[in-house]
């Protein structure tokens, strides 16, 4: 499964929201030396469920919008 998400370091909360038909993601974490992609996948595998070997960063890693895929099995 492949998802366009917009992430938002250094918010408040750990958060995931649809917006506009878009998914946004929060993070606690700041956009700084990879934290935001490494906090990104964390959150995601807890949210989904899966492993975190099972989420790849496709497109994106030093941008807000992002191409995430996450395999499952």
């Amino acid at each position: 499964m492949r998802l366009t998400i917009k992430v938002m370091p250094n918010a408040r909360w750990n958060k995931l929201l649809e917006e506009n038909g878009r998914l946004k993601v929060y993070l606690t974490a700041p956009a700084v030396e990879g934290k935001a992609n490494a906090k990104l996948i964390d959150f995601l595998a807890e949210y989904y469920g899966v492993r975190k070997s099972k989420i790849s960063i496709v497109r994106g890693l030093k941008n807000r919008l992002k191409v995430v895929e996450i395999a499952y099995g």
